[in-house]
């Protein structure tokens, strides 16, 4: 294939032909110049400001992905390949058919400054798996949160809660919708689909970010990216040994969360959307033997990424799955697999700790079955206060079916439940500060009271700042966290003195009383 550059002179197009977007320019938005013109100088009347070159062509980006996935079915035809074998040469004709661009654009006398050529291959490899131009927000670590109104309206949130406006995703709301769903055919462990029988898409992109989507109920098509950049992550890194993650406990509750893991006491993590519960659930998970078997449920991947496999050789990961046709006699689509659904299979996989992503509907109710009959099973949960995480349960135990009461529901998770771990979020940028992140409370769960309400021991609580601090000793649980070696007692002083061990005063713009 020869490639030509693009005239941007509408004398020079064909006849009927309308004029395409100028190429590629350089990441300073101005043509380049030789060093031997003489640059003008300033006159009293200043010309037209001429509006900035898009930095990138998708058209040529377009056109580039389709020269290179005829090259790639060629070289495909007639020959037996392995996976790797596969990325590898994807990865080399994408730099021989964008380095063929660059000659040619280059021998019509407008050169590619490097960056921009890098930046040109980045996008066309972005649109081969399908993601666009949304790959160029995946690579920027410095972001947190990305929010697409439709196709011009990208808000990004950066970690520290500072808020940038990008540059569109795509032309328009019909091409960023068939990226989605190009992301739902490829991007998941498991296919998902975007379409007119199913509205809504949440699924994990290939590095570790969670999309949320939606369109036709909507006014304009929506997704949100939540990026997760703490996919590899230890109780030390959480208590503040990393620099770049918050500190969301003390030493003194690193030790006592390591010693319930080593126990195998059944933890459930709650709190608000983007407090940190997956961090925390993924600092636990780092506490887990390498050679034990137990089993990882999820809606969508995004718990265990592939490097961590290779320590946790004998997890068994399980994914739900969408159903797709007509539903059946029991009103859910054909092929439908939910969490609901995986939770008995698990306990029959031969392992004592199951561990659930999140719980959000009926799957509460089997999840709590399971804790029941195992040791160092775990979950998170959406809840506003800590003190509000009973009700919570209740309230989804109850869309388990008409079978299921109040009291029955309490019972339940006070026989199945050790610990609860609550993760606060405190978002100061309003007012000029950042998001902090923190455990604020560890209660212990002791059973169901005579009023049938869950009863709790607060063992940590918020301190002077929020941040939690030793309240009182466990009961229930303390044989348990003296058989492995940890004595309950040491919390003793700290309780007395009413201060935690933080390492770092937290920085607030609020004064606290």
């Amino acid at each position: 294939m020869r490639f030509e550059p693009v005239s941007t002179d509408p004398r020079q197009q064909p006849p009927g032909a309308t004029s395409t977007a100028p190429p590629l320019a350089p990441p300073n938005g101005r043509h380049h110049q030789s060093a031997a013109v003489p640059q003008p100088m300033p006159t009293a009347t200043p010309p037209p400001e001429v509006a900035p070159r898009p930095r990138i062509d998708f058209q040529v980006v377009r056109e580039l992905r389709r020269e290179l996935t005829e090259r790639l079915t060629l070289w495909q035809r007639g020959r037996e390949f392995t996976v790797d074998e596969e990325d590898t040469e994807r990865a080399r004709l994408a730099v021989t058919v964008v380095a063929e661009y660059a000659d040619a654009v280059r021998r019509a006398g407008t050169p590619m400054a490097a960056g921009e050529e890098r930046l040109l291959l980045d996008q066309v490899t972005a649109e081969l798996v399908g993601l666009g131009r949304l790959q160029t927000l995946l690579v920027d670590d410095t972001i947190e949160e990305v929010h697409i109104l439709g196709c011009d309206v990208v808000r990004i949130t950066r970690h520290g809660g500072g808020v940038d406006w990008a540059e569109p995703i795509a032309d328009s709301d019909a091409e960023l919708v068939e990226i989605l769903q190009a992301a739902a055919r490829r991007a998941g462990a498991t296919e998902r689909s975007l379409s007119t029988v199913k509205p809504t898409l949440d699924l994990q992109l290939p590095d570790g970010s969670r999309l949320a989507a939606v369109f036709l109920v909507s006014h304009r098509p929506y997704a949100v990216i939540r990026k997760h950049n703490t996919l590899d992550v230890s109780l030390d890194d959480v208590a503040g040994a990393r620099g770049d993650l918050d500190e969301m406990i003390d030493p003194l509750l690193r030790d006592f969360l390591r010693a319930a893991m080593r126990a195998g006491l059944n933890i459930m993590v709650a709190g608000l959307a983007g407090a940190g519960k997956t961090t925390i659930i993924r600092a636990l998970m780092n506490e887990i033997p390498p050679d034990e078997p137990y089993v990882l449920l999820e809606e969508s991947r995004e718990l265990l990424p592939a490097r961590r496999r290779e320590r946790h050789r004998a997890v068994m990961s399980f994914e739900a799955r969408e159903g797709h046709g007509e539903r059946g006699f029991d009103g859910r689509p054909a092929g439908e697999v939910t969490i609901a659904d995986l939770i008995p299979l698990s306990l029959r996989m031969g392992v004592l700790r199951i561990i659930v992503g999140e719980v959000r509907s009926r799957e509460i109710v089997p999840m709590l079955q399971a804790m029941t009959t195992s040791r160092g099973s775990m979950c998170t949960i959406h809840a506003r206060t800590a003190a509000g995480v009973g009700e919570r349960i209740v309230e989804l135990a109850l869309a388990h079916g008409r079978e299921m009461t109040v009291d029955q529901a309490r019972r339940m998770a006070g026989n199945a439940l050790d610990l609860i771990v609550y993760v606060t979020i405190e978002d100061e940028s309003a007012i000029g500060g950042r998001k902090h992140r923190f455990v604020s409370h560890v209660e212990e769960v002791i059973g169901a009271g005579e009023a049938g309400r869950i009863t709790t021991t607060t063992v940590f609580g918020p301190g002077p700042d929020g941040r939690a601090v030793p309240r009182h000793l466990p009961e229930r649980v303390r044989d348990q966290l003296l058989r492995v070696g940890y004595d309950v007692r040491l919390l003793t002083r700290w309780i007395e003195a009413g201060t935690g061990a933080w390492r770092r005063p937290r920085q607030t713009r609020l004064a606290r009383r």
